[in-house]
């Protein structure tokens, strides 16, 4: 997954009727943006889990436990990525987020996919 180099790691002030530009109503905005951030944060753990998967040991004995730099590394950098939320409520901002609304007495489609 690539992330917005942009994106801020820390609480940033939002003006809340730029949410309802896209949609017209902000709390139908900001739900499409929660199911993005989950969409964002699964991503981002499957891959953290398949990178980490590499150092796993079958032993349970915590004497054989020991360091590894390269898994300390990858855990950092995970760490110090912005929140799933902070990258999904930049790319609705930018408008990268697709979503349809549907009709009324339709079964509603996935959001944000």
């Amino acid at each position: 997954m690539k992330t917005l180099n942009n994106v801020p790691a820390s609480i940033v002030t939002r003006n809340l009727s730029e949410f309802a530009d896209q949609t017209g109503n902000v709390y139908e905005s900001l739900a499409i943006i929660a199911k993005r951030a989950n969409q964002i944060s699964v991503t981002l753990k499957e891959e953290l889990n398949s990178k980490l998967a590499e150092f796993a040991t079958t032993v349970d004995n915590l004497e054989e436990v020991f360091e590894n730099r390269e898994q300390i590394e990858i855990s950092k950098y995970y760490e110090r990525l912005p929140k799933p939320t902070n990258l999904a409520v930049e790319e609705f901002l930018e408008g990268k987020v697709h979503f349809s609304t549907p009709a009324e007495g339709e079964t509603p489609a996935r959001a944000a996919e």
